[in-house]
C-alpha cells in the first residue's frame, strides 16, 4: 500500500488488505468458541481482545517509533509516502504472517467427531454438501444472528470511517495542520497539472512558496504522527477494558447486551467530542480512550452472544457467515457511504467522525432488539462460595 502510485491503487489494496485480514483472522474466533466450554467463552473472547489491544497500540505508534527511536525520516517529497510509514507497514506485514503461522502450527483443533462427542446437541440426520449447507444457513439464519448483524453493521461502519478518515479529519480540525495542496505552491499548466523540470523536480512558484510548502508539509506529517500515536490509545484502552472484564467475568455473571450497549455509547461520545476540541490535541486522549471501550466490546461481546446461541457443529460456519456483517458495512463505507452522509451534514472532514459517533449510537440502541436470554446472560464457570 505505501508504494502505491495512485489513490485508486491504494484504495484497491486497502480492500484486499481488509479482506485478507478478515479471512485469515475470522476462523480464530470460531476456534475460541470450539476450544472453550460455553461458561468460559466470554472470558476467552475478552482475553483475545486484550491481545488485540496490545497489537493495536504498538501498530498505531510504529511510524512515530521509527522516527523517534530509529531516526527514519517522516518527511517525503509531494505524493510520496514517508519512509517511517513504509517501514511500519513492512514490520506489520511480517508480524501478521508470523503470528498466523505460529497459531496454525502450535494450536490443536478438535475434529468434527471430537466436537460431536462433547456437544449436547443431537447429531444431524443428513449430511449435506458444503454449498448446500452454506445456502441453508443463509436461508435459516438464526434470529439472534440477524439482530446482532444490525449491531455489527452500524459498529463496523463507524470504525471503518475512523480508520480511513480520522487522519485528515483530525490533522485539519484539531491540529490546524491539513495536508498542503501542492497546486497552491507549484507552477501548473493549463490543464492544472503540476509542472516538473528535466530532473523530475517540482517547479515551485518561488523559493518562498517552496519553503512554505515544506513547512506546511512538515507540520502535517508531525500532526499525522501524533494522530497515529493518539489512535493507539484506543487499543490500549480496549486492552485495559478487556483486562478488567477478564477479572470480573472470572467470578461474576454479566448481562452481555447491556455491557455492549453502554460500551458503544462510550465510543460514540468519544467520536462526538472531536468536533468540539479544535486546537486541543490533548483532548484526543479522552476521545480515543472512550472509543477503546467500544472497540474492546465489539471484539468480544457479539461473538460471545452468538457462540452461546448456535450449535457447536456449526460454529465455524456461523462465525464465517457472521463475518459478512463486518465486511458489508466496510464496503458500503468505502464506496462512498461516508462521503454521501458527510455531504448531508457538512463537507468538512471532521464530520466523518460525527457520522461515526451517530452510527455507534444506532449500534448501541440496536442491542435492545436482542432478547435471547441464553445469549444475553453469562455465568462464569468459577463461582464464589
Amino acid at each position: 500500500m505505501p508504494y502505491s502510485s495512485e489513490v485508486w491503487m491504494a484504495a484497491g489494496l486497502l480492500l484486499v488488505l481488509d479482506a485478507s485480514i478478515n479471512i485469515s483472522m475470522e476462523p480464530f474466533r470460531a476456534l475460541v468458541a470450539d476450544k472453550l466450554p460455553e461458561s468460559q467463552r466470554s472470558y476467552g473472547f475478552v482475553v483475545q481482545t486484550l491481545i488485540i489491544g496490545v497489537g493495536t497500540w504498538v501498530a498505531s505508534n510504529l511510524p512515530k517509533f521509527m522516527n523517534d527511536i530509529f531516526d527514519i525520516s517522516n518527511e517525503a517529497a509531494p505524493g510520496v509516502v514517508p519512509d517511517s510509514v513504509k517501514v511500519a507497514f513492512g514490520v506489520g506485514a511480517l508480524v501478521f504472517i508470523v503470528s498466523i503461522l505460529v497459531t496454525i502450527f502450535t494450536t490443536k483443533e478438535y475434529s468434527p467427531e471430537e466436537m460431536a462427542a462433547f456437544s449436547d446437541s443431537e447429531p444431524e440426520e443428513e449430511k449435506k454438501g458444503m454449498f448446500a449447507t452454506i445456502l441453508s444457513t443463509y436461508a435459516l439464519m438464526p434470529k439472534i444472528m440477524k439482530k446482532l448483524g444490525v449491531v455489527q453493521f452500524f459498529s463496523w461502519f463507524a470504525f471503518f470511517a475512523m480508520w480511513t478518515l480520522a487522519n485528515p479529519a483530525l490533522t485539519s480540525h484539531v491540529y490546524n495542520a491539513p495536508k498542503p495542496d501542492i497546486k497552491k505552491y507549484a507552477q501548473v499548466d493549463e490543464d492544472g497539472e503540476v509542472l516538473r523540470n528535466s530532473n523530475d523536480t517540482i517547479e515551485f512558484i518561488s523559493a518562498q512558496a517552496e519553503l512554505s510548502y515544506k513547512e506546511a508539509d512538515k507540520a502535517y506529517n508531525e500532526a499525522s504522527d501524533d494522530v497515529g500515536s493518539k489512535m493507539g490509545i484506543y487499543g490500549l484502552t480496549s486492552m485495559i477494558f478487556a483486562l478488567l472484564l477478564t477479572f470480573y467475568t472470572a467470578y461474576n455473571s454479566i448481562n452481555r447486551k447491556y455491557v455492549h450497549m453502554i460500551s458503544l455509547l462510550a465510543g460514540a461520545t468519544g467520536f462526538l467530542i472531536m468536533l468540539y476540541i479544535p486546537g486541543k490535541p490533548v483532548m484526543l486522549n479522552l476521545s480515543f480512550g472512550l472509543i477503546g471501550i467500544a472497540w474492546g466490546s465489539i471484539l468480544s461481546m457479539p461473538y460471545a452472544m452468538l457462540s452461546s446461541s448456535v450449535e457447536a457443529s456449526k460454529m465455524g460456519l456461523m462465525m464465517g457467515v457472521f463475518n459478512m456483517f463486518i465486511v458489508i458495512p466496510q464496503i458500503i463505507a468505502a464506496v462512498g457511504g461516508v462521503v454521501l452522509l458527510q455531504n448531508m451534514i457538512g463537507e468538512e472532514a471532521i464530520h466523518s467522525m460525527t457520522i461515526a459517533g451517530i452510527f455507534l449510537i444506532l449500534a448501541a440502541f440496536s442491542n435492545l432488539l436482542i432478547t435471547n436470554k441464553k445469549a444475553i446472560t453469562y455465568q462464569p464457570s468459577i463461582t464464589n462460595e
